[in-house]
Parts: structure tokens; C-alpha cells; sequence
């Protein structure tokens, strides 16, 4: 045997190799011939060429990747990694030759190449670093400093905490573990769910890798070896959320152009050389566009240049320094820029784990993103820690963009990553100021985990088969200050108290059949849409002159619907009468009610609540199902209240680790296995995600069929 492919029933590859090595090379050429598309849409990507072939809505993120260096980044990463960790760095080869080994038959079989008019290229040994560092780049929210910074500067310092939410750009998860002494067998139990935003296909990868050192279930990330972040060796198990650490720096810059080139003023008072270059961006359909690249001892420039920044912000940020004489850029520090080190060390010893201080081990070799871990093996080790690198720096360089010319603003190692204990035996993680509380600025609001937290406290045992139930727990806490202001209005018409009645009547449980929960959604959007254009927030209504990619997290209207709570139950309001907001809201919700046919039946939230997975080609040809859950419901199927009530934000996996029995696991993904439109396998888990249930794991080969040796 060199390397075998077998299937389950769900269309899920279980891989058979000689060694760790071969077995990655079978795990890429797997996910070449399943997934062909989705690789070389993330290869793009990684290298800021997706425009070539998707046209000019791809710009601004090619543009964004090339000023950032993401490209350059996974080549000192990858050649940091030959230097450190030779074994890893020769299977993170392997995959990639399997990878090229079966691109073109995988391109073959998925209709979108012929569609995008594209060729399938060839994967270097960097490739999954760029893909891993692609699809993290945005992952600890560093826009939202720009969002402060806005704040500050039209309301004040003490107005943005009325803003702070999980940010409408920013991945998050559900996770919780049980210990044995909490359990029907003895053992402890792993479940959750990471939230991201749908793509088709997925962005997990239902998985099973097995050789004579290791035999793991898990969800791998599509272009990356191993299994990172979900995984189950059957001694030992392990999940991750993403602990919300503010570990990305913007600092403004004072550049000028020089005779040779462009320079930076330095803490020190010096100017000092920049590097800098041009890259040329091909777009489909256009005409090709010159990116300037700059990086200066604090990173690469991501807004402005040397002429200055964006219309508006350059006199901006010049009141604020007034001694101000040079234009202003900012750029971005991360840390795979300055270690070059994206923590890929960890993943064979992750795969090779047998017990959890062997995935503490691991994962302290762990660097982006910096996630919250949790395992437990079946010798009855709990882990519940942080993993990843956070620079210890100034309190400033966390909230707001920071001067590149003063001191005090530097990185100064790295701070130690704290760990937490269990209480009664659980641990819940849901983005909360929880473990990782002193490396954030901003965190998830409570709810999910306090609601976790409540429902295992509810049983004093817990199986596999009691998990679902908390995965597709649907109350939503956050509406309480919207029904409180609601229950304190007098005088409304008669359409409007019967709004009022109905929504003061409701269970607070967001299900796809409710008619009250589609009512407090259209109540709710009304509310954010008022709020959003009250006079007193007018200053942040029009996004500054930011690249497209940064501006999810500037824009007014979700800033105000995912900070509703915080906005209507705040002391200080600017003068915005929160009450009346509230009435006349619910005023124009029954007046479009009485202006609805009266035969026409009431809508559920599942009517306009539906799923809207993102695709890199537009494909209209699926009518997307209606769905349960909210924001802040454990539940997590995002919209954006005010703006959309589509979702396409929500569980991108379920799974739920048995350390009792591995083959009594479960796991389900939003579509399928396989990435080709028209598999059997390319929708077939869609019912039971949307039903709550999960596929049965099975690492037993005898009960596959075999597809092919390798």
C-alpha cells in the first residue's frame, strides 16, 4: 500500500497511506478532484490575481493582498519553516504535489472553469500558507480600529463603546465541553460550531487520515494539510473558537518621496527608506491596474501613500496633530509579517496527539489566528486555553490607530496565553470577554454562552444525542431592550398595540416558522434604519474613502443593528429619544401591515430569513431555504438587521467528539462533501444542517467503498 481513497456513504474521503508524508499527498490530491475550484479561487486569492478571471468585484481585494504582501508573507513563512521544521515543510510539499498532481482532472469535472474561461496554474510549496493567511488576514476585525477612530473623531472617546458588538465582518464559533463527571458514560464530550460565512462549496472539509502514526477524523481547511482546527484522534479530541484578541496593529505614517524612492520617519527622528515597488493587477473585461507597494519598518501600507490619505481624511487626521507637515498613509503590523511563523509546526504533532498535553504541546506552537482550545482525551486530561501570538504593546495600539514617529508604540515579545478551569464541570465558548478577556478590545456579547452555559445546567448527564438541542437553540436575549422600550409606549393605534400584544407575547425564540419572530425582525430593522439616520450620527453615515474590503466594518447600519442592545439600553444617547424611535417604528411596520392584501398570510421569519451562501461565481439556480436562529442566538445564522435579513454568516460545520467511543461522533457541514455542483454529494447534508441533525462518524475502512490507490 502507498495510498488508498475510500469513500462513506455521505460521499466523505477516508484516506489510507504508508506514512505521514504520502498521506498528505493523498490528502491533496483528494481535495484536487473534489474541490478543484475552491482551491484555485483561494490560490488567486493568496495571490491577489482573483480580478483576472472574476473582473473588476475582485479588485479591491487583489489590491488589498498585493499592499499587504499576503504573497510575500507565505513565502518568508514557508521559508522560515525549511529552516525551522524540515518535516513539516517537506509534508506541507507533499500535499502540494498532490494538489498539482490532480488539479487538472479536478478542473475537468467542475463546470465553473469553463465558465470563468480559466485554466487550473500550479500550487507552490507556499500556497497553503498564502490560502491559510488569506483566509485569516481579516480574522481579528484590525478594520475596527478605523471604526473608532471614526467615532472619536465626530462623537467623541466616550461614544464608542455604544458601537461595540461582535462586528459585522468578524468570524466567531460556538463551543462547549463536558466533562465525564458530566456525562452518561464516564467521558467528556466536545460539540460546537464554527460560525464563518457560508461559501459553497464549504470552507470545512469533512475528512479522515490515516497512517501507521496516526489515524484522525476532522475538519480540514480546503488548500491546507492535516486538520487543524477540529479534530479527533480517538484518544484525544480538540476544538477551537476564535477568542476575539486584538493582535493586529495600524499606525499612521509620515512618508515623502525621495529622489530614491519613499521614505519613513522613524520613533527616532530619522527618515529612513521604505521598500517599495509597483505590481501590475490583470482585471477581465479592463484594462490592467498598477498597484504602488510600500512597507515600512512597521509593515506595509494599506491606506494612503505618500500624497497623503483618502479625500476627508488626510484633514482629519491632521486636526487631531496639528505639528502635522508631512501627508499621512497607515499601515498594518501582524505577526506572521515580523516572525514569519503562521504556526504550522503544530499540525503534525496536532494529528499525532494521544492525550491533551500533547495538544497543549502542539499547540503552543500556534500562531494565526490566535483561537481559544479546548480537548480532552480519554485518560480524562481537560484542556481549556488560549493559542496564538499577541504583541505586548501600549494599551493605544489596541483601541486606535497609533503614531508611527512617537515612541512607545513597539512590540515587545509576546504576551503568555492565559488558560481557564472548569465550572460544574463545563466549560462554555462563545466569543465572550472569557479567557481571553486581557488580549481583546472588543468581544462577542454574552448571550450565546450564557445560553449554553444555562442549557447544560438544565441535565445533570449529558449524551452525544442531547448536543443538537443546544446547537439549534434559538432565543434571543438581545431583544430585550427593544420590548422593554415597547412595553413603556402608551397611545399607539390599534395596528400599532397589536404589534405591541404580539411581540410582548412571543417566546424570544427566533424560528423559521415564527410569525412573532418575523414581526420583531421588521420592528427591528425599522428601529436600526431610524436610529441609523438620526441627525446626532450623521458624521458617520458616509464610509471614508477606504479600500471596498474595509468597508463592511465602517458602514453605519450594521454598526448600529449589531450594536442595538448596547444602543438602546445605553445612559448616554446624544440626544436621540430611543422611545419615540421605537414608536414610530412600530408605527410604520403596522402601516405596512394594514396596507398588506388581507388574504395574504402573515410571513414567518423564515419567509425572508434564508440562507445566502457566498459563491465566487454568482449561481441563482439553488432556491436557498428559510432558517431559524439569529445574531445572538446559539443558533448563530447572521443578517444584517436594518440592511438584509438573508444570512450569510452561520455554523459552517457541526460536530460533536465522543471521547467515550469515537465511532458515536457526529458531524454535518451547511451543503456537502464534495465542491462540484451536481455530485450527489455536493447538497446532500443541507436537510439535516437545516434540521439540526449530524452524520454519523465512521473511520472503520472495512465499511467504505474504495475509489481508488494512489
Amino acid at each position: 500500500m502507498t495510498g488508498e481513497i475510500f469513500r462513506d456513504a455521505w460521499g466523505i474521503p477516508h484516506l489510507r497511506a504508508d506514512g505521514a508524508r504520502e498521506l498528505a499527498r493523498v490528502q491533496g490530491r483528494v481535495t484536487a478532484l473534489d474541490r478543484a475550484w475552491q482551491l484555485e479561487v483561494e490560490r488567486h486569492r493568496a495571490q491577489g490575481t482573483s480580478a483576472s478571471f472574476l473582473g473588476a468585484e475582485a479588485l479591491p481585494w487583489d489590491r488589498f493582498v498585493r499592499r499587504t504582501r499576503l504573497d510575500d508573507t507565505a513565502r518568508r513563512c514557508f521559508a522560515e519553516l525549511e529552516r525551522r521544521d524540515p518535516e513539516t515543510s517537506g509534508w506541507v510539499r507533499a500535499y502540494v504535489d498532490g494538489v498539482n498532481e490532480q488539479l487538472a482532472e479536478g478542473a475537468r469535472r467542475s463546470p465553473e472553469f469553463a465558465r470563468a474561461v480559466l485554466a487550473p496554474g500550479r500550487w507552490e510549496p507556499w500556497t497553503p500558507l498564502g490560502v491559510w493567511l488569506g483566509i485569516h488576514i481579516l480574522f481579528a476585525g484590525f478594520p475596527a480600529k478605523l471604526w473608532r477612530e471614526q467615532v472619536v473623531r465626530h462623537l467623541g472617546a466616550d461614544a464608542v463603546g455604544l458601537f461595540a458588538a461582535d462586528g459585522p465582518g468578524t468570524s466567531g464559533s460556538n463551543g462547549w465541553l463536558v466533562s465525564g463527571e458530566r456525562t452518561v458514560t464516564g467521558q467528556a464530550i466536545i460539540a460546537g460550531d464554527p460560525h464563518r460565512f457560508i461559501e459553497e462549496p464549504g470552507v470545512y472539509q469533512q475528512i479522515h487520515l490515516s497512517c501507521p502514526e496516526f489515524d484522525v477524523v476532522g475538519l480540514a481547511v480546503p488548500g491546507v494539510p492535516g486538520i487543524a482546527h477540529f479534530g479527533h484522534t480517538g484518544k484525544v479530541a480538540w476544538a477551537i473558537t476564535n477568542a476575539m484578541a486584538d493582535y493586529q496593529d495600524l499606525y499612521r505614517e509620515r512618508l515623502r518621496r525621495t529622489g530614491a524612492g519613499v521614505e519613513a520617519l522613524d520613533p527616532d527622528g530619522v527618515w529612513r527608506r521604505a521598500v517599495r515597488h509597483t505590481e501590475v493587477v490583470e482585471v477581465a473585461g479592463e484594462e490592467p491596474v498598477e498597484v504602488e507597494v510600500i512597507e515600512t519598518a512597521r509593515g506595509p501600507v494599506v491606506i494612503g501613500g505618500p500624497e497623503g490619505l483618502p479625500d476627508g481624511l488626510q484633514e482629519g487626521f491632521s486636526s487631531e496633530f496639528p505639528d502635522d507637515a508631512q501627508p499621512l498613509a497607515v499601515t498594518l503590523r501582524h505577526p506572521p509579517r515580523v516572525t514569519a511563523d503562521l504556526g504550522f509546526g503544530a499540525l503534525l504533532p496536532l494529528l499525532r496527539a494521544r492525550t491533551v498535553a500533547d495538544v497543549d504541546r502542539a499547540v503552543d506552537l500556534w500562531a494565526e489566528p490566535v483561537n481559544v482550545v479546548q480537548a480532552a482525551d480519554t485518560e480524562g486530561g481537560l484542556l481549556h486555553r488560549v493559542a496564538g501570538k499577541v504583541p505586548v504593546r501600549s494599551e493605544a495600539n489596541g483601541c486606535r490607530l497609533v503614531p508611527a514617529w512617537e515612541p512607545g508604540h513597539e512590540w515587545r515579545g509576546w504576551h503568555e496565553t492565559p488558560r481557564a478551569g472548569l465550572t460544574d464541570g463545563v466549560a462554555a465558548m462563545a466569543n465572550q470577554r472569557g479567557v481571553a478577556g486581557p488580549l481583546g478590545v472588543e468581544f462577542a456579547p454574552p448571550h450565546r454562552a450564557d445560553r449554553i452555559t444555562a442549557l447544560l445546567a438544565e441535565k445533570p448527564r449529558w449524551s452525544v444525542a442531547d448536543m443538537p438541542a443546544i446547537h439549534m437553540d434559538t432565543q434571543l436575549a438581545s431583544a430585550e431592550p427593544l420590548l422593554d422600550l415597547l412595553r413603556s409606549l402608551d397611545e399607539l393605534t390599534p395596528e400599532a398595540a397589536r404589534i405591541r400584544e404580539t411581540l410582548l407575547g412571543w417566546d424570544r425564540h427566533m424560528d423559521a416558522d415564527s410569525v412573532p419572530a418575523a414581526v420583531y425582525a421588521r420592528v427591528r430593522g425599522a428601529v436600526v434604519r431610524r436610529l441609523a439616520a438620526h441627525p446626532a450620527f450623521a458624521a458617520l453615515a458616509a464610509p471614508p474613502a477606504y479600500s471596498e474590503v474595509l468597508l463592511p466594518w465602517l458602514a453605519l447600519l450594521p454598526r448600529v443593528g449589531f450594536a442595538l442592545e448596547h444602543l438602546l439600553s445605553a445612559e448616554k444617547m446624544y440626544g436621540v429619544d430611543r422611545a419615540e424611535t421605537v414608536r414610530a417604528a412600530v408605527e410604520e411596520v403596522a402601516a405596512e401591515e394594514s396596507g398588506e392584501p388581507s388574504a395574504t398570510a402573515r410571513p414567518t421569519w423564515g419567509d425572508s430569513h434564508r440562507l445566502a451562501p457566498w459563491r465566487a461565481l454568482p449561481d441563482p439556480s439553488y432556491p436557498e431555504p428559510g432558517l431559524s436562529g439569529d445574531h445572538d442566538c446559539v443558533l448563530c445564522t447572521s443578517s444584517v438587521p436594518g440592511l438584509t435579513d438573508l444570512s450569510a454568516r452561520g455554523p459552517a460545520a457541526r460536530y460533536i467528539w465522543d471521547l467515550a467511543d469515537r465511532e458515536d461522533s457526529r458531524w454535518v457541514v451547511p451543503l456537502g462533501a464534495c465542491g462540484i455542483p451536481g455530485s450527489p454529494h455536493h447538497r446532500d447534508q443541507l436537510p439535516l444542517w437545516l434540521r439540526g441533525e449530524l452524520v454519523p462518524v465512521v473511520t472503520d475502512f472495512t465499511e467504505f467503498e474504495k475509489e481508488s490507490d494512489v
